[in-house]
């Protein structure tokens, strides 16, 4: 198959070329930077550089391939990032279209299902929102949890202070998956026909901030460390001492009010969502110890 993926060597993008290359499909990763041109090609796919709102470099990279790809970052800019993001999704679905694409696979996120009230995942939902305008094409939105990942920006606050936490409760309920196992989602998808319209969640944990703070701690050699429910007005600031954009710094406030408030996993819960993904909190464990020795 001829098969275009978007996300550069990312998270998701590096895992999901080298299991594509690897079973025999000819990849075309499409980077917003011409530097990552060599680690591509190393790879054994092929490079298209330019820039994801740009709706005629898509419909060209787009154009043969028997199946797409689709991320859009969580954060687009310092300002306007709702709508940066919902204007990378349109410049994609027109791509999509003029290019007569007729499967394609979007990676989106948890809590994509709410209109409002999530944070930076108000974008994935109005790019869901987009694609589902698309006619004559077998469309799979893959929402993933939350990346286990994101908790490497704790590690500094873990070694001072000997905490973790966020804006949420350490028992509100958290839907975690890791970039392999919605790599891996991604892939299966890409090889298969798609059914019209078909939404999945990729879930590799469901747990509490309790447990991960258990769980991680016993990794770091820290067994004390405690969850920590920041208030709203303390972590704002410390995101904005810490560099955030105040605009991205509020949406991220917002997000972890959605997760106490249930909303970000209500579909996933109401829909029966399950753990789908192998990599267990203690296998993620043990890459969080790795990185907070070198770090």
């Amino acid at each position: 198959m001829n098969i275009t993926t978007t996300g550069s060597l990312g998270n998701v993008g590096k895992p999901l070329v080298e299991a594509l290359v690897a079973m025999g499909h000819t990849v075309t990763v499409i980077s917003s930077n011409a530097a990552h041109t060599g680690a591509i090609e190393a790879l054994g796919a092929r490079a298209a550089t330019g820039d994801i709102s740009d709706t005629n470099f898509l419909k060209q990279a787009f154009t043969g391939a028997d199946a797409v790809y689709t991320m859009t970052p969580p954060a687009m800019g310092s300002e306007n990032i709702i709508d940066n993001i919902a204007n990378a999704g349109l410049a994609y679905s027109q791509a999509i279209k003029a290019s007569g694409v007729k499967r394609v696979v979007m990676l989106s996120s948890i809590g994509a299902h709410a209109t409002a009230g999530t944070g930076p995942v108000q974008g994935a939902h109005r790019v869901e929102q987009l694609f589902r305008q698309l006619t004559g094409v077998n469309l799979t939105i893959i929402r993933a949890g939350i990346f286990y990942i994101n908790f490497f920006r704790d590690i500094p606050v873990i070694r001072n202070s000997n905490v973790i936490g966020n804006n949420y409760q350490g028992d509100d309920k958290l839907v975690l998956a890791h970039p392999r196992d919605v790599a891996a989602a991604i892939a299966a998808e890409l090889q298969s026909k798609g059914n019209g319209i078909e939404v999945k969640y990729i879930a590799s944990a469901i747990t509490t901030g309790n447990e991960v703070a258990r769980v991680l701690g016993h990794a770091v050699g820290k067994p004390d460390l405690q969850w920590v429910s920041f208030p709203d007005e303390q972590l704002r600031q410390g995101m904005l001492s810490a560099g955030l954009p105040p605009e991205l710094a509020a949406l991220l406030i917002e997000m972890g009010k959605a997760v106490r408030a249930g909303t970000i996993t209500e579909d996933f819960f109401a829909t029966g969502g399950r753990v789908t993904g192998k990599v267990t909190l203690p296998d993620f464990a043990e890459e969080f110890k790795a990185r907070y020795q070198q770090a």
